[in-house]
């Protein structure tokens, strides 16, 4: 990540929250105790209490559902310990963040994919967007260049051949708008629509401010082929947990397929 001070800032948050965990008695360890996931409020923490509250039981599970809006604690919690697994990011996201971190979590099951979209308030078409406009794009890694290869598949702006999932407004190679970027915070895009020509939303921020991705975007990813699905994590050797395998088997049900499909009409995609 780019903004250190911002991480910095998260991973004392994230110990702030080992501790108060700890002192509730909380111990994401015990297979015998509640199974604590931590998610982004929309859709991740949704899906989860739609299991939750109806499928869980059934089977046996006592999940919790902690909520956390930034995209690096939710990691720090579960390599320490201070929750059992996590559901909100992708497989680069995920290989990014243990590179940088030095942490070894692992994908369990993909459930869903939120396609990235370019949002405007300013123009109805992405064709409308006038020479020198400027374009709000998350500032992490993954999602930057997650983000620039939409425009450039849009025909927007071109990327050096071959890029991969770090490039920067550095690898482009023709701009005939001559757009210029803002990097925020991923979770910043969406209010910054009133202060910029268009943004790239991540679709879980999109859904949060009111925006349909179906609807409203001026172009979105395509789920063919999408290597960006989000699923449930854990620590490395934490995999044949019982109550992981329990929640795996849940979140990959007919139900939650049934229950995506219905509750996000097309915004979030079932990726089983």
């Amino acid at each position: 990540m780019r903004n250190t001070a911002k991480i910095t800032t998260a991973v004392i948050a994230a110990g702030a929250l080992t501790l108060g965990l700890t002192a509730c008695g909380a111990d994401s360890s015990d297979t015998d105790g509640p199974l604590i996931v931590a998610a982004s409020p929309v859709p991740h923490a949704e899906i989860l209490n739609y299991v939750k509250d109806n499928l869980a039981k059934k089977e046996g599970l006592d999940l919790q559902v902690k909520e956390f809006t930034d995209y690096v604690t939710p990691n720090t919690a579960t390599q320490d310990g201070s929750v059992g697994a996590n559901y909100f990011q992708n497989k680069p996201y995920l290989d990014d963040f243990n590179k940088k971190n030095g942490t070894d979590i692992v994908p369990v099951v993909t459930v869903h994919l939120e396609p990235l979209g370019l949002y405007s308030h300013k123009v109805k078409k992405a064709d409308d967007l006038k020479s020198g406009a400027t374009v709000a794009i998350p500032n992490d890694t993954v999602n930057e260049a997650r983000s620039l290869k939409l425009l450039a598949a849009h025909g927007l702006i071109t990327l050096k051949a071959g890029v991969g999932n770090e490039a920067t407004p550095s690898d482009i190679t023709e701009n005939p708008k001559k757009l210029t970027f803002k990097e925020l915070e991923a979770a910043q895009t969406p209010r910054s629509l009133d202060d910029v020509d268009a943004a790239v939303v991540n679709g879980n921020y999109a859904i949060e401010s009111d925006l349909k991705p179906s609807e409203d975007a001026l172009v979105l990813e395509s789920p063919k082929n999408n290597p960006y699905g989000n699923f449930l994590a854990v620590k490395k050797g934490n995999e044949d947990d019982p109550r992981v395998k329990k929640l795996a088997k849940l979140l990959t049900s007919p139900e939650v397929k049934k229950f995506i499909q219905d509750k996000y009409a097309g915004s979030v995609l079932a990726s089983f």
